[in-house]
């Protein structure tokens, strides 16, 4: 396994509002995670190609909702789509599958993958986009929308809630039971791609995909000191955490 050994003191998450207290800081980093009512998110959602309002329906049959026959990779997370909008939009050769619960956070990505596909040439308008598919979807119950017939090559998990309270860990996405569940579509030496500005969660991380049957191949403590640990595309949280000083973790596991 490639690593890099983690510094001799793990950076602490600064707080939101200095001497706010551990509790009120979490519940405002998960509203910070939320976005407020959006009045046109569903009819825009609704009038938009490559928005799935009813993911649940075809499981089991995802790949035959692209246009074309080509490797799966699944976002779960997506938030406002700025990493998978730049992703997908580079790589017209695989399929994309972006995922997130909230409406109003989806019509944001879709607004952004348009935006990425025709501002960047790489298509001449929004109906021409063919390679990614937006879908609202509880990631806790990720198996009720795909199976063994859904098989991906990759997942990608970004800056997902880091749940710190003990009683939450369950909620995490790379949790030792949401593993398990991954486990059901992602293809035999299958990758996950993880990345999180959250020391505790990483390190946690690192156990949960060993007690899930993963093999982690790779990992970091900063990952933008280390520009050839994968091609990276930093998201909107990326961006910030980066900007405040803190160091990204990365990980890449591989189903054994």
């Amino acid at each position: 396994m490639d690593t890099i050994p983690p510094p001799p003191q793990a950076a602490v998450h600064p707080p939101f509002n200095k001497g706010e207290p551990p509790a009120e800081e979490e519940a405002r980093r998960e509203l910070g995670m939320r976005m407020r009512r959006k009045p046109w998110a569903r009819p825009e959602l609704a009038n938009c190609e490559f928005f799935v309002s009813s993911p649940c329906e075809n499981i089991g049959k995802w790949h035959k909702c692209f246009k074309k026959k080509q490797p799966i990779h699944i976002e779960l997370g997506c938030g406002k789509g700025v990493f998978i909008a730049k992703l997908a939009s580079m790589h017209p050769e695989i399929n994309y599958m972006a995922v997130d619960i909230k409406n109003e956070m989806l019509a944001v990505a879709k607004r952004n993958i348009e935006q990425e596909y025709v501002g960047a040439g790489h298509c001449a308008c929004p109906t021409e986009i063919n390679n990614i598919l937006l879908m609202s979807q509880e990631i806790m119950l990720i198996q009720n929308m795909m199976n063994e017939k859904d098989a991906v090559d990759r997942i990608y998990i970004n800056f997902c809630n880091p749940w710190p309270k003990r009683t939450h860990n369950k909620r995490r996405l790379t949790h030792t039971n949401q593993l398990e569940k991954y486990k059901i579509f992602l293809k035999p030496d299958g990758e996950i791609y993880f990345k999180t500005d959250d020391d505790e969660l990483f390190e946690s991380s690192l156990n949960y995909f060993e007690e899930a049957g993963f093999e982690i191949v790779k990992t970091t403590y900063d990952l933008h000191e280390e520009p050839k640990f994968w091609d990276n595309i930093e998201t909107e949280h990326e961006i910030i955490f980066s900007n405040e000083g803190i160091k990204i973790k990365a990980l890449i596991a591989k189903l054994k």
